[in-house]
């Protein structure tokens, strides 16, 4: 037994791929719906307001709550289900973001409510993500197919998902307005919600930990310092965690502020800022793909440094010197392309490093540092474009980019990435492998 509940070796016995597809499925539909909120809450800013300055103040209090949730949320997980906690996920989400346009319709929706209605949905999305992605391995073993595959998969239909979210809703807003793109969004976390409610039914690894201690704040502090004594061991993922924290706080500078501005500003409206988030989604897709068939042969470090400096500061440095649509959309997909090929990477070595018994604490633990920046991302982008124009902020953001994405060169610790491990198992108590890094 561990902790699951009974007939363990029965349940791992069934081969079927329909929770796995569910999973998916509803990871595709919700993530398409978050490209309806990437593109259309800043755009319903900007248009309400005419502010960059107040679109990213909206970014810090859509993000900051991820970090909150994503640092206290992983006991919490694992005690109410992952299952449950995704679908509770999904229909607050949905709640969160249906109200912004019926708000706005009734003429009720003042700013400070629609900063918090965005933290709200921030507060919930993490756990749900968090309690989707910690399934992958468990239903990814009942389907029959390799971890590496899964993992790639699980990328890719995000990424294809967000690709085609992204397009849809350039165009929707430039023909219905950003208020209805906001109600498709609202669907699409209630049909994911719909998704896994009935697709992982009965899978033991999506329910309640049955001999878990029970909930009290001693035990609670107890089970995180577990979790982050075991990240600080393990510098190989610490490591990893810093250098995606300061790109996440980066990326969400241009999602939430600079493209955005520069679409509004210079090429001509929400249908191009669409065109370029697909662009560079379509070129994820493909890259999570090509990873998945032959980039696991390569060494993982060397892919992934690579990869992670044609995905970052290029477009910024492109975005800046050009005012054009067409060399952004060729240097975002080239970008998207190698940037399809980082997830999977990350996620093979957080499952191969991460027992089992801590997947769903660590996991939250990961996106909490991964995610530490992003409420300054989008406000400090924001005051830039205000104090220096667009043009200043996006050179800035690439120097910064360049330079933080050049460190797995310098650092031993990212030595340790070409280390192929065994998945840790249930039973595994052994120490973390980026220790000895």
């Amino acid at each position: 037994m561990n902790g699951y509940g009974g007939h363990e070796e029965g349940d791992r016995r069934k081969r079927t791929r329909v929770p796995l597809a569910a999973v998916l499925t509803a990871n595709t539909v919700s993530t398409a719906g978050s490209s309806l909120t990437l593109i259309g809450v800043p755009w319903f800013v900007l248009e309400t307001t005419g502010s960059a300055g107040r679109a990213g103040v909206v970014a810090f209090c859509a993000t900051l709550p991820i970090v909150v949730a994503a640092l206290v949320g992983g006991p919490v997980i694992d005690r109410l289900g992952r299952r449950r906690v995704s679908v509770a996920s999904d229909l607050v989400c949905a709640l969160a973001i249906g109200a912004i346009p019926l708000l706005h319709f009734a003429g009720a929706l003042h700013f400070w409510l629609l900063c918090a209605l965005m933290a709200l949905e921030g507060l919930a999305v993490t756990p749900g993500r968090t309690a989707r992605y910690v399934l992958v391995p468990d239903l990814a073993e009942r389907a029959g197919t390799t971890l590496a595959r899964a993992a790639s998969l699980f990328d890719a239909v995000q990424r294809g998902a967000r690709m085609a979210g992204a397009a849809l809703a350039g165009l929707l807003i430039a023909l219905v307005g950003a208020e209805s793109v906001l109600l498709l969004d609202a669907a699409t976390f209630a049909t994911s919600a719909l998704l896994v409610a009935l697709g992982i039914r009965g899978i033991r690894a999506a329910e309640p930990v049955r001999d878990a201690a029970p909930v009290s704040l001693t035990g609670y502090r107890a089970e995180l310092r577990e979790t982050y004594a075991f990240l600080l061991r393990a510098r190989l993922l610490l490591a990893v965690t810093v250098m995606v924290m300061v790109t996440n706080g980066l990326d969400q500078g241009w999602n939430a502020v600079l493209l955005p501005v520069h679409a509004e500003r210079e090429l001509g409206g929400a249908t191009q800022l669409g065109l370029l988030t697909a662009s560079f989604g379509a070129g994820g897709l493909f890259g999570a793909l090509l990873y998945g068939a032959v980039g696991h042969r390569f060494p993982r470090r060397a892919v992934f440094t690579t990869a992670f400096v044609l995905a970052g500061a290029p477009r910024f440095v492109v975005a800046a010197l050009t005012g054009s649509a067409l060399p952004l959309a060729a240097t975002m997909a080239l970008g998207g392309l190698a940037g399809g090929m980082l997830n999977p990477i990350l996620t093979t070595v957080t499952y191969e490093r991460v027992p089992q018994e801590l997947r769903s604490r660590v996991s939250g633990a990961l996106t909490a540092g991964c995610e530490l920046a992003m409420p300054l991302g989008g406000l400090g982008a924001g005051l830039l474009v205000d104090g220096m124009g667009a043009q200043g902020a996006l050179l800035v953001v690439g120097a910064v980019y360049l330079a933080t994405t050049l460190s797995p060169l310098v650092f031993p610790a990212w030595r340790g990435m070409d280390e192929e491990v065994p998945v840790q198992g249930p039973e595994s108590k052994r120490e973390p492998v980026g220790a000895s890094c």
